[in-house]
């Protein structure tokens, strides 16, 4: 009897006001990263009509003008647009940013203080992170996530291009994928919403997105005839951005991760150093978990890490292959901790982390992707594992 089932994930595009406030926060740790590695960065952004906020706790070197770094993303991403409310020359940007706190510093630190238990450089928060790795994709992530963030890309793509002028930044893709026996087999539903000129029609926009973006960029053999196209199902949407709607840092944490395929911990990525392990262990667990699946020893796999804060090693790390596994979950166990660490500093220096890398990861996934500076995408690991089993 075969197990069928549908399961849906999103993307937003680059004007989504989450994803906005996404840009500004990593701008912003890439610019401190880029004259002094060694920073420590927490940075939230608030984004409402023409007014953007910038707040956090930044200890760095580094000079910054956090106006400029804020106009400069708001107009990489198109809010250029005479009709624009939110508009890179226009925004109000308010600036509310000190340093991180000496009890979280002393924890973090490589050094000795007192009521710590060591001085190993510890955990910059605590909690649990999750990575995950399938081989639905080439990628080795689940197809909806990976689907929806194609449309994503390509609309930006196109509006960035030669594509009509009347398409604008704010976007959101959804992919409902078919599965029989754990396999996809169909799409189902796909929908797109983007924001647009007022004074172009519903049919052009629909004829515009199934022909151009749909239909080019998602398998043929998984559209079918039955297959549903959902565009700008409200029939209008002229206002969007930051004027439609709020937009904060780390809100789009599923779209950021798996699409709700893999689990998630719960804290945010962007505007966060390498030292906050909500992002590099997550990072770290993606690395583990796309190595694990590409050494086939299972098909699917998900990785729990858990910390407290100023301490240097994970108080769990857990392993889970859904009854995938080729090899015995245990050996799988063995294997991971003999080819990698997980305490933070070795996080940090195994993947590289100290560098301003992390704009490349504000948008359509931090998981997934081919480029080299994303270093938890590698399956550099693999003979190492498979020699760790023996």
């Amino acid at each position: 009897m075969s197990n069928r089932y549908i399961f849906s994930s999103e993307s937003v595009g680059e004007g989504h006001p989450d994803k906005v406030a996404d840009t500004i926060s990593d701008a912003v740790l890439d610019a401190c990263l880029a004259q002094d590695k060694m920073s420590r960065v927490a940075c939230e952004t608030y984004v409402k009509s023409n007014v953007a906020i910038i707040g956090g706790e930044i200890t760095t070197k580094a000079k910054l003008d956090f106006v400029a770094i804020a106009r400069k993303s708001i107009r990489e991403i198109g809010y250029v647009n005479d009709d624009d409310v939110f508009h890179a020359d226009k925004v109000f940007v308010n600036v509310l940013v000190t340093q991180q706190s000496p009890d979280i510093a002393q924890g973090v630190d490589a050094r000795k203080a007192k009521g710590k238990k060591t001085a190993k450089q510890g955990a910059g928060d605590q909690g649990l992170m999750f990575g995950y790795a399938c081989n639905e994709t080439p990628e080795l992530m689940p197809a909806p996530i990976m689907f929806a963030h194609r449309l994503g890309r390509e609309l930006t793509r196109v509006r960035k291009g030669n594509g009509p002028a009347w398409l604008r930044p704010d976007a959101k893709s959804q992919v409902s994928v078919v599965y029989e026996n754990d396999k996809p087999v169909a799409i189902s539903n796909v929908v797109i919403s983007t924001q647009h000129a007022a004074d172009v029609e519903h049919a052009e926009i629909e004829s515009f997105c199934i022909e151009k973006v749909i239909r080019k960029v998602l398998p043929k053999g998984l559209l079918t005839p039955q297959t549903e196209f959902l565009i700008n199902p409200t029939g209008r949407f002229v206002v969007g951005g930051p004027q439609g709607d709020t937009g904060l840092t780390g809100r789009k944490i599923i779209v950021d991760s798996y699409g709700g395929m893999g689990r998630h911990g719960g804290g945010a990525f962007s505007g966060k150093d390498p030292t906050k392990v909500d992002r590099s262990a997550a990072y770290m667990a993606r690395w583990v978990a796309k190595n694990i699946v590409a050494a086939d020893f299972a098909a699917r796999c998900e990785l729990q890490f858990a910390y407290a804060i100023g301490h240097p090693d994970p108080v769990s790390v857990h392993v889970e292959t859904f009854g995938t596994n080729a090899v015995d979950n245990e050996k799988i166990v063995r294997a991971v901790n003999r080819v990698f660490s997980f305490q933070p500093s070795d996080i940090i220096d195994q993947l590289n982390l100290r560098r301003p890398i992390y704009g490349k990861t504000t948008n359509y996934g931090h998981f997934g992707k081919s480029d080299k500076d994303l270093t938890w995408e590698a399956i550099d690991k693999v003979e190492a594992l498979k020699k760790a089993l023996r």
